[in-house]
């Protein structure tokens, strides 16, 4: 077939869909004109470690504020907070470290709520830190809300420990150990054969199989369930997404109070409550882990 046969049949097909190169060429404009502005917006590293740097400064004079000037070191650890929450947000930032010195700014200035969310947010990068563990523990002592979780999950934190207590970089790596140690007896009880040896090997298949199933249950927790942290003073809980409906309980929650995402509506939120409740929340009093 010769070129100019060629050349004939991309003409007609340009002419038939000649709206098509014009449309990818605008698409195309809009995502580079979205990526400069990203990029325009994003902090530069000697910006991000200005702002943590002042941010450190701001908390040490809070610090030193906080016994003959608690007003004034409120104001001074919210200066604090907002360089901290610059780098997340502006900066793109993610890490523990991060999230746990927002989480203290917060607590300083007995903004429960958002110190329980923000320590939340450190777990899921540091959750072995004792510090953090301390701190969230106390923070959640501190709350108004009583809310008991049922019977039957206390049984199952107490049996399963491993999950509730060892953060997930922890079980990962005992998990290796554990069948690194499976396969390495199942060797040795090939050359020689010791009872002692296959209870060994057997405990190990166990261990695997727990921190296993563990690990699995964790990922699908992450990505199935939302939690969230009222961080508003009070937040009347309500039987349905609007101001019409009646209160779901006789007294509001408050500050700090934890749930789980069932359903986003935009301004109203359904939760489930630590002990089964569900309800509905203004989306305004509210913020989510993740």
């Amino acid at each position: 077939m010769s070129d100019a046969k060629h050349h004939s049949r991309f003409e007609s097909r340009a002419g038939r869909g000649g709206g098509r190169p014009v449309l990818w060429r605008v698409l195309v404009g809009l995502a580079l004109a979205l990526a400069g502005a990203v990029q325009a917006v994003a902090l530069s590293d000697a910006e991000v470690n200005d702002l943590y740097s002042e941010g450190k400064r701001f908390f040490r004079e809070a610090n030193a504020l906080a016994e003959t000037q608690p007003e004034a070191a409120r104001e001074v650890f919210a200066k604090a907070a907002l360089r901290f929450e610059r780098i997340a947000g502006e900066g793109g930032i993610r890490n523990g470290r991060l999230y746990y010195n927002i989480g203290n700014c917060y607590f300083r200035m007995d903004d429960l709520g958002r110190a329980i969310v923000n320590y939340r947010r450190a777990e899921q990068y540091i959750a072995n830190d004792p510090n953090l563990r301390q701190n969230l523990d106390y923070a959640r002592r501190k709350r108004l809300d009583r809310i008991d979780v049922p019977e039957r999950t206390r049984v199952l934190q107490t049996l399963l420990f491993f999950h509730y207590d060892l953060g997930q970089r922890t079980r990962a790596a005992a998990f290796a150990a554990a069948f690194a140690a499976l396969w390495l007896l199942l060797t040795v009880r090939l050359l020689w054969r010791s009872a002692a040896l296959s209870w060994l090997a057997g405990i190990c298949a166990v261990v695997s199989l727990l921190l296993l199933g563990s690990l699995g249950v964790e990922w699908r927790h992450l990505r199935t369930v939302r939690p969230g942290v009222v961080v508003a003073t009070t937040a009347t809980a309500r039987k349905g997404d609007g101001m019409s409906f009646e209160p779901a309980f006789t007294e509001p929650l408050h500050a700090g109070t934890e749930f789980r995402l069932l359903e986003d509506r935009g301004e109203w939120l359904e939760v489930a409550l630590d002990d089964g409740r569900t309800c509905w929340l203004p989306s305004k009093d509210t913020e989510r882990v993740r």
